[in-house]
């Protein structure tokens, strides 16, 4: 029992950082400057149209349910960072987009069985540390032939590299948790979810990114702006030339990737059908 209990207190301790780290910066400001386009390209993987029930998982400030409340969906955005909710709340109203917002952990949704009829997440749901716990709400909450449709950053791509990169100056994960970048691997959201989907459509693509024009300067807004490189550098505070030998690595990344003024950064756009009774 104790141990249980201990259990318990161990994962709202984990979910608490978690939704702390979040927090930090401006990550809206990386969903509408920098990955603003993948929200729309998810929507229409999933074929959302009016009138239909979408539930979008760590949906952050909305770049993928404000795009499919615009198509006439039925929208709920959830997310374990309220701070994110609240700016998502007034970029809608401002956008004339209508839908309800939801504080909620991925791994344990407050949602009924087979509620929605498309259940999907852009480069949220592959942050929740238990991935297999995450990937079991998405089907427990999707309908039988509705669809769950992932944009999850690949580990090869850039920013799979990105967190490669940091994780020698990041603090160790916790136990338990897995690398967020293995939902960009096929082979393993078609572990997570097995038999229980049908019709799987997995491809890469890259997302086009033109808004550094210098290695300096992706990294100077991804230290302000995103959340795990601000956790990253606040755990090197004490440590200036670990800090520095940081600023050196994301700069060599940038280099490497940036070809006029241009970054393409690698996901996985996945795509399926929840199988079971009434599934068609």
């Amino acid at each position: 029992m104790t141990g249980t209990a201990d259990a318990r207190e161990a994962d709202r301790a984990l979910k608490a950082k978690h939704r702390t780290m979040w927090a930090l910066g401006d990550y809206p400001a990386v969903a509408t400057r920098v990955v603003s386009a993948l929200g729309p390209v998810l929507v229409e993987a999933c074929a959302v149209k009016a009138g239909d029930r979408v539930l979008d998982v760590a949906a952050g400030s909305g770049n993928a349910a404000v795009p499919a409340a615009l198509a006439g969906a039925d929208v709920v955005a959830s997310d374990l960072t309220p701070e994110l909710l609240a700016v998502g709340r007034k970029e809608a109203a401002a956008r004339g987009a209508e839908l309800r917002w939801r504080e909620a952990d991925a791994e344990a949704l407050p949602f009924e069985d087979a509620e929605f009829d498309t259940v999907m997440s852009c480069v949220g749901v592959m942050f929740a540390p238990h991935h297999q716990a995450a990937a079991d709400e998405l089907v427990r909450v999707c309908r039988p032939g509705g669809t769950i449709g992932l944009i999850s950053w690949t580990p090869e791509g850039f920013i799979g590299q990105m967190f490669a990169t940091m994780k020698p100056y990041a603090p160790p994960p916790p136990p338990g948790a897995q690398p967020p970048p293995l939902w960009g691997r096929e082979e393993h959201v078609r572990t997570l979810l097995g038999d229980r989907v049908t019709g799987v459509e997995a491809r890469r693509q890259v997302l086009r990114v033109d808004a550094f024009r210098e290695p300096e300067e992706f990294r100077a807004f991804f230290k302000s702006a995103y959340g795990p490189t601000i956790a990253a550098y606040r755990n090197l505070a004490d440590e200036p030339e670990r800090a520095a030998a940081l600023d050196g690595a994301l700069d060599g990344l940038a280099a490497g990737a940036l070809r006029d003024g241009v970054m393409e950064w690698e996901y996985l756009l996945f795509t399926a059908r929840r199988g079971g009774a009434g599934a068609g």
